[in-house]
């Protein structure tokens, strides 16, 4: 199995394994206990939010969550005032932003040029007093293009409202603005394990709590498992470790990538120039994407979101960047990182653009 689907999981790191198991078989005490063990799972969960924070801006603190998803509801739910977001956000934004709106918030969703890019003329017309937050996506999950978060938080602060990163996609691949006041990370696409995530909140920021109990975290309540804190923790410290090497290997996989398909016929969707260089999302005339995914059973990539798929619905990103149904529907998204070569990468390019190439002719 060759895997290109990096934005929907990453490959848990072996050093994240390693992390876990101690918490997973032997040290399975409530970390929130104020025994012996409990101390030390505690201290365990201490230690990776450290390490978690090593990669985020400083001057604020990080709360473990059940995953992003939470992470991003919480600092939607957890705010007041207006909202202003993006087309092209993921839906964990889009459809709580829409929930909130029926709650009687004001939401204003900005327009994307055909590269992905938000409109900064109607950035500036909706960003003004009486909007209580700006939430926008660092690297775009299906299209990889980067948004100017700093250009944005800087017209957020100026309106008095908070800025929200969903950093999902840039946690350690990117460099994370200072301005965000909130930023929502996830430990499975940094190759970490899933189930866990965290809200990372600027000091002297208030919102107001989503689960309510015991108060575990800062803000935010539930027992956590100190093997997936420790997990979550241990490759937070290997991406900050990897930074440069990991960014250097996706952009000559890309580069790569890039030239061979493009030679071929595929068309790139989104910016060329603005973009993680870990997503490749390409487009081929007449191409049935679910066909071709079903067809090469052993290649592993998608034509979208892994949250949108079977919906059987053209994906919101592709058509809000002008793509029509059809040239959504002939999108493939392929996602490589650390642990792909490039000997693998382009053999599977060889084989999708040759099984592409034979629709056609069959059609």
């Amino acid at each position: 199995m060759t895997y290109l689907d990096y934005q929907a999981t990453t490959p848990l790191a072996p050093e994240a394994f390693e992390a876990m198991l101690p918490w997973l078989k032997d040290n399975f005490a409530n970390p929130h206990s104020a025994h012996a063990p409990g101390r030390a799972a505690r201290a365990a969960v201490e230690a990776a939010r450290e390490e978690v924070a090593g990669l985020l801006p400083p001057g604020g603190g990080v709360s473990f969550t059940g995953g992003a998803t939470e992470a991003l509801n919480w600092a939607i739910q957890g705010t007041s005032g207006g909202i202003v977001t993006i087309a092209t956000e993921h839906a964990a934004v889009l459809d709580t932003v829409e929930a909130e709106a029926r709650k009687g918030r004001q939401v204003t969703v900005l327009p994307v040029d055909r590269e992905g890019f938000a409109d900064f003329a109607a950035a500036r017309e909706a960003i003004r007093p009486g909007v209580g937050l700006v939430a926008a996506m660092l690297v775009n999950n299906e299209i990889g293009v980067k948004q100017p978060i700093g250009q944005l938080a800087g017209l957020a602060h100026a309106a008095g409202a908070l800025m929200l990163c969903d950093a999902v996609q840039g946690y350690g691949r990117e460099l994370i603005p200072d301005e965000c006041d909130l930023v929502a990370i996830s430990a499975h696409k940094v190759h970490g394990p899933k189930g866990v995530g965290a809200l990372w909140i600027r000091s002297g920021v208030a919102i107001e709590p989503l689960l309510h109990g015991g108060g575990q975290e800062p803000g935010r309540s539930g027992t956590l498992s100190p093997a997936l804190c420790a997990g979550f923790g241990a490759a937070a410290r290997i991406a900050k470790q990897r930074f440069g090497a990991d960014h250097a290997h996706a952009g000559q996989l890309f580069r790569e990538a890039f030239a061979r398909m493009g030679n071929a016929g595929w068309l790139l969707n989104g910016s060329a120039g603005e973009r993680y260089h870990g997503n490749l999302n390409l487009r081929r005339e007449g191409l049935d994407a679910a066909r071709l995914i079903s067809e090469l059973r052993d290649i592993a990539f998608s034509a979208g979101s892994a949250c949108a798929s079977g919906s059987g619905r053209p994906s919101h990103v592709l058509r809000a960047i002008g793509l029509s149904d059809a040239e959504a529907r002939s999108s493939i998204r392929l996602g490589f990182g650390r642990y792909t070569t490039e000997e693998e990468l382009m053999a599977a390019l060889e084989r999708i653009d040759t099984a592409a190439r034979a629709q056609r002719v069959a059609a």
